[in-house]
């Protein structure tokens, strides 16, 4: 077990455990409820992250399109009226 403070290089033995250190099942319980909750959140900024970079890119790519669709007509950008 480590120790106290969760120091990595301090070992403390099981009989020099404190009553208050131990965690019972219920803590777990919570502890993992709490990790799953934020896994999820993180999932979900994964996915939003994800959406907005294909978002920035069908926007640039609909720029690219409209300035294309200008220089066939013989307009410059600064010509045309959003």
């Amino acid at each position: 077990m480590w120790g106290p403070n969760g120091d990595l290089g301090t070992r403390v033995g099981a009989g020099a455990r404190r009553e208050e250190d131990s965690i019972g099942e219920g803590e777990y319980t919570a502890i993992n409820s709490v990790l799953d909750q934020i896994n999820s959140c993180l999932d979900h900024l994964e996915k939003n992250d994800h959406l907005h970079a294909r978002l920035q890119e069908l926007l640039e790519s609909n720029w690219q399109t409209r300035l294309e669709f200008q220089q066939q007509l013989g307009e410059t950008p600064s010509d045309a009226s959003l």
